[in-house]
């Protein structure tokens, strides 16, 4: 089974005719899940309650954070996953703070070097800036830190920003929208961010790989 974990506190929708208008981290992975060939699971930490590692080492003993949040479930299914896609948005140069509370609290599984993610295959998807690496190096840091295996894949996509949805992007000087268009009376279906088709050839090709890399590791009982 492969799990996808979209770090985005904004949850996937389309328009009327199909565009995406928000929501790019978690149709990405969804659509790598969809193209895997194997069985998945997805979740969004969208509306979940995932606190950030306080460091009171509560969990040096037994490996299992105390923290009382909704960490822990989704930590279940990630030891009984074989491969991992998580996703994250670019905020300010930097992954979002959902993203990094949620990374960050799987200090609580490398102590004693118990490493309980060690191998764990995995893809990193990030979205934001194309440029900008920081994000996908920020979840690379945290996977090696637990000895997961080195990404299948890792995939960046230009983000949609939320000044297309805000309510005020036709109008407003600070917002994507009138720096792109200038000032406008309203914001039309032509000028809507559309997500590059390059991108979701390159996240086929990455599910493919990990589909594969997954069906290795389970090979079939040989024809008798």
């Amino acid at each position: 089974m492969i799990l996808g974990i979209s770090a985005s506190g904004r949850n996937s929708k389309r328009n009327e005719s199909g565009t995406l208008t928000h929501g790019l981290t978690e149709d990405i992975i969804r659509y790598i899940l969809n193209k895997s060939g194997e069985s998945s699971e997805f979740i969004s930490l969208a509306g979940k309650n995932i606190k950030g590692c306080v460091g009171c080492c509560g969990c040096a003993e037994n490996n299992i954070c105390v923290l009382d949040d909704d960490w822990a479930a989704i930590r279940d299914k990630m030891f009984a996953a074989d491969a991992i896609v998580f996703g994250a948005p670019n905020y300010y140069g930097v992954i979002n703070a959902l993203g990094h509370a949620f990374l960050e609290r799987t200090f609580s599984l490398r102590h004693r070097e118990r490493f309980k993610l060690a191998g764990k295959l995995s893809v990193i998807v990030t979205t934001g800036s194309e440029e900008d690496p920081s994000v996908e190096d920020f979840i690379r840091k945290i996977f090696r830190s637990n000895y997961m295996a080195e990404p299948v894949g890792a995939l960046k996509v230009a983000g949609i920003s939320q000044c297309y949805q805000c309510g005020y992007g036709e109008s407003c000087a600070a917002g994507s929208v009138v720096n792109r268009h200038g000032f406008i009376d309203e914001i039309r279906e032509s000028i809507l961010p559309r997500v590059n088709p390059e991108a979701y050839k390159k996240a086929e090709i990455i599910a493919h790989r990990l589909g594969e890399v997954v069906r290795s590791k389970h090979p079939q009982d040989p024809i008798k």
